[in-house]
């Protein structure tokens, strides 16, 4: 079985703002212009592009994506060994846009997120984001009994 998990944006809610008004006005100009198309792919690409995580139980195997457009996976396979582990970690990322003032906004999201450690305890890549209101206890039992490995 395969689990398709969306971790984020690539570009960031300021990048996917960005992208959209990209998108329009590509879409908008392609009236006077056949190339203005070429703003209106750049715009779709940073707009739906995301971040994600596909388990594989089948194979034993994970792979972190970027998926471009929203829905071309890219990413390299890992192969789970026996001697690794899932846990949960706290994940905070930070996203700053400045105006033409030199007015900074920021934005920060903080989540939990189950990722998947070595055998040594050290990060290898976020399989889940937990959901706000969701047992993050529950998910990460579930999670280790579905790859079959030990909890952190």
């Amino acid at each position: 079985m395969i689990f398709k998990n969306r971790l984020d944006r690539t570009f960031g809610p300021f990048g996917t703002s960005a992208g959209f008004f990209l998108m329009l006005g590509g879409i908008a100009a392609t009236l006077f212009s056949p190339f203005a198309i070429l703003l209106a792919f750049a715009g779709a690409f940073i707009c739906f592009t995301t971040s994600g995580a596909v388990i594989d139980t089948a194979k034993k195997r994970v792979r972190l994506t970027d998926d471009i457009f929203g829905i071309i996976p890219l990413g390299k396979w890992i192969d789970i060994d026996p001697g690794m582990k899932v846990g949960l970690k706290r994940f905070h990322r930070g996203y700053t846009a400045y105006s033409r003032g030199s007015q900074s906004t920021d934005i920060h999201i903080n989540d939990l997120r189950i990722f998947l450690y070595s055998s040594k305890n050290s990060e290898i890549i976020p399989l889940k984001k937990i959901a706000p209101g969701g047992s993050p206890e529950d998910e990460l039992k579930e999670m280790g009994r579905i790859l079959g490995l030990e909890i952190i």
